[in-house]
């Protein structure tokens, strides 16, 4: 999971853009550890652990659950539960279906969860002692829980990050004791921790199920950035497992699948390297990477052309956008991100069942899934000081302060508490949901009559000089995942609604209801705009690409955090220094006789000098252009043709022209709300 909670999480997906590698020679590092006969463990049987056993269905009047046919006994449902000590020092208590307070991990193993996930860092601590946050995971945190996990019958599976605190596509540092190694040294410490940690787990009687070497790995592991260098890592801490736990699966981890291209380049590099894995696994948060059909296809391909095992490592919905620790959370209402379910407990549980039956039963070699911190709860609900006390002595906050020596960008800027609490099973009290039987109910099914649950919010553009105009229906998102249409009455009278066009194009927010619930219609008032296909929403074939370079990435990307309007727009990207160059035109054959002006927006970045300009050609030549600027992510840069005229019978071409040197890792960006209005009316 992401670790910067508190900018905008799309920020992090920018890292993906600029892992990007081409292929490297083909050199390998010393072996970390002595090779010979003599050096190696003796393998011993593994103990007879208590078997997980699938409990029988949970009763439930409210959850609709559709079965999931086809999963079998030892698909993986499983939960990060990483936190769980620092909450529970914190004074969180957790609660049954009845009402009684209970040990975690004895209500996930009745619900169904037969695998909980652990994140190890290596010294989580500063000089003093102070935890940095984030639970204070050690390998003695993953020690206790994996006790508590084993007496259930549950595996437990092992997620080193690598790192003293958290490893994501934003950041992959080194631990502060390594910092200074170079790869061959590092190489042979990854090999010892991950094998003394280990050691230790078996040591403490912990049935460990699977292994992770490393976290969320886009193109970067411990402090190194060359795939040469990421596998001679990932080879040591394979090694390493493969000698204490040889029942163990070995599993690497990336996040976006959206970016198709980058996880097959993953893939390949690992390939090319040889190393010795079992499963490719994937973050899937809906908010931000894509389609459940993309994630398919390309974990299948995965699949398919390497032999690996996949599944998804983590993922999570929110069940409700309020916020119960005073600390923010990543997603709420007004969120920059995809809502494909409603902020509801139902809406969680068919994410999740969602998820599940996407990768049992759609995809290639698909093992399971894991949700992300699905107990972290807030500590208090009282305020923000008696919680931050609450977090910087336990650690159970994302980030303490003391994180600033080792993470100063972030950790030390944005420390707080928990920014998922609105994410997980249970309310701020510890009771559990009745999303948390839908582990079970995937199982069984529960196909209740579907009510409705929450009314789809409504996105409409309006002429500003034409007629108003509102839906006099909106539809009801149900129980089952379906929808209905249901009568909606906005609060709003007419003359309202028409004191709006005086004020000129802007965007209104306009409350109604509809069903007994609270509906949502978000009003654009535009000038008529003479282009098609405007923001990219229908897929941009009435636009024309032409590459005057080797531009290696031209497409419409459905991505809305990425987008001004909607959720398309039109995505460029090169790799090598000055190979952007392209233009991306329309042409109009009928407009009207009159004046007119023009805009097109973009943003990006790594760009270096840039040249960047709209342009109208008539009759195919140029007579007018208008330049602008790439700066960074999310800084959207308009440029803006203020008139131009057209005559009868004239064929009117709108475009952009980009060319960037870029800055050697990667010039990008996105271009979006192309306008045509007339002017002088």
């Amino acid at each position: 999971m992401y670790s910067r909670f508190f900018l905008p999480v799309l920020i992090l997906a920018l890292v993906l853009v600029l892992s990007a590698c081409g292929p490297e020679p083909d050199k390998t590092y010393a072996d970390p550890s002595d090779n010979t006969a003599e050096s190696q463990p003796e393998t011993k049987a593994e103990p007879a652990y208590p078997e997980f056993k699938i409990p029988e269905k949970l009763p439930s009047d409210t959850l609709h659950v559709k079965k999931i046919d086809g999963l079998t006994d030892d698909f993986i449902l499983g939960m990060d539960i990483s936190s769980l000590l620092a909450e529970e020092a914190s004074g969180v208590k957790y609660y049954d279906f009845e009402g009684k307070e209970t040990d975690l991990l004895k209500l996930l193993a009745e619900v169904g969860v037969n695998t909980v996930r652990v994140r190890v860092w290596n010294d989580p601590f500063d000089k003093d002692g102070n935890g940095y946050g984030g639970g204070n995971c050690t390998v003695d945190t993953a020690l206790e829980i994996g006790k508590r996990a084993t007496a259930y019958g549950i595996g437990l599976l092992v997620d080193f990050h690598y790192s003293d605190f958290w490893a994501d596509p934003g950041k992959q540092m080194a631990p502060k004791a390594w910092k200074d190694m170079d790869v061959e040294t590092k190489a042979e410490a990854v090999y010892q921790f991950t094998k003394e940690s280990l050691e230790k787990l078996k040591a403490g009687g912990v049935k460990i199920s699977m292994v992770q070497l490393g976290n969320e790995t886009n193109g970067a592991l411990c402090g190194v950035k060359r795939w040469v260098d990421i596998q001679a890592l990932m080879t040591a801490g394979s090694k390493a497992v493969r000698e204490v736990c040889p029942g163990a699966l070995v599993a690497v981890h990336f996040a976006n699948p959206e970016n198709a291209d980058q996880y097959l380049n993953y893939a390949s590099k690992l390939a090319y390297y040889s190393l010795d894995y079992d499963v490719f696994a994937s973050s899937y948060y809906p908010y931000w990477h894509g389609t459940l059909e993309n994630l398919s296809t390309v974990l299948s391909q995965i699949a398919e052309q390497y032999g690996k095992k996949v599944m998804v490592m983590e993922t999570s919905y929110a069940y409700t956008a309020e916020d119960t620790d005073f600390s923010g959370n990543t997603i709420g209402e007004g969120s920059a991100v995809v809502k494909n379910w409603p902020y509801t407990v139902q809406g969680q549980a068919n994410e999740v069942q969602a998820v599940i039956r996407t990768i049992a039963n759609g995809t290639k070699n698909g093992i399971g899934v894991v949700y992300w911190e699905g107990a972290w709860i807030s500590v208090g609900t009282e305020s923000w000081e008696k919680n931050h006390e609450i977090w910087e002595k336990y650690g159970s906050g994302w980030a303490s302060s003391f994180a600033a020596g080792y993470d100063p960008d972030d950790a030390g800027k944005y420390y707080g508490g928990c920014a998922v609490d609105n994410q997980t099973f249970f309310d701020a009290e510890g009771k559990p949901l009745e999303s948390l039987k839908v582990w079970n109910l995937v199982r069984y099914g529960n196909e209740i009559a579907a009510v409705p649950d929450a009314i789809e919010d409504v996105t409409l553009m309006l002429d500003i000089n034409g007629e108003y105009k509102l839906p006099e229906t909106v539809n009801a998102v149900m129980t089952d995942d379906s929808k209905q249409a249901v009568p909606v009455v906005w609060d709003i009278t007419a003359e309202e609604l028409e004191s709006y066009r005086a004020k000129g194009p802007a965007k209104y927010e306009i409350s109604g209801k509809a069903g007994g619930m609270e509906a949502h219609l978000q009003l654009s008032l535009i000038k008529y705009n003479f282009l098609k296909d405007w923001s990219f929403e229908e897929g941009g074939d009435a636009w024309t690409a032409t590459d005057l370079g080797k531009t290696e990435q031209l497409y419409v990307e459905d991505k809305s955090t990425d987008s001004m309007t909607g959720s398309k727009h039109y995505h460029f990207w090169s790799a090598d220094k000055g190979s952007v160059k392209f233009t991306l035109e329309q042409t109009l054959k009928d407009l009207p006789v009159g004046s007119y002006c023009f805009e097109i927006s973009i943003m990006g970045g790594d760009t270096g000098d840039t040249d960047v300009y709209a342009y109208v050609k008539v009759n195919g030549e140029e007579i007018a252009k208008a330049p602008t600027v790439i700066t960074s992510y999310n800084d959207w840069h308009t440029a803006k043709i203020e008139k131009f005229d057209v005559a009868e019978g004239q064929e009117v071409t709108v475009g952009i022209y980009v060319q960037c040197a870029g800055d050697g890792n990667g010039a990008w960006g996105k271009i979006d709300d192309a306008v045509v209005n007339s002017v002088g009316e």
